[in-house]
């Protein structure tokens, strides 16, 4: 207000579109802050949990039947498919780091 009163009357308006874009940029950040991936491996099954903006979506393989694959090549998602449903994971893990997430799989599934 005091910028309003000494004659600086376009201060205000441009302030609150500021803190307009800070509080929308806080709501898209927010919205994906708990983002993630759960594998885990539970009595013979293969159970994978994918959260992205609040909705889960989840799939479960027999540790038998799963095959665990890269999609497409070096560094890219890993695809976990059995039963006719397929799921890829990986994404919040660094692209050098997928191959050696997709080995601890195969091993975690030869062991169950």
């Amino acid at each position: 207000m005091f910028f309003w009163f000494q004659g600086a009357t376009l201060v205000i308006p441009f302030a609150s579109l500021e803190l307009a874009a800070v509080g929308l940029a806080f709501l898209v950040y927010a919205r994906h802050a708990a983002d993630g991936e759960r594998i885990s491996l539970r009595g013979g099954r293969l159970v994978v949990e994918l959260e992205c903006a609040g909705k889960l979506e989840r799939a479960e393989f027999s540790s038998e039947w799963v095959r665990v694959e890269p999609r497409a090549g070096e560094g890219s998602l890993i695809e976990l498919s059995g039963s006719g449903r397929s799921i890829q994971v990986g994404r919040f893990v660094r692209p050098e780091l997928r191959p050696l997430l997709a080995k601890e799989i195969r091993l975690a599934l030869r062991a169950a």
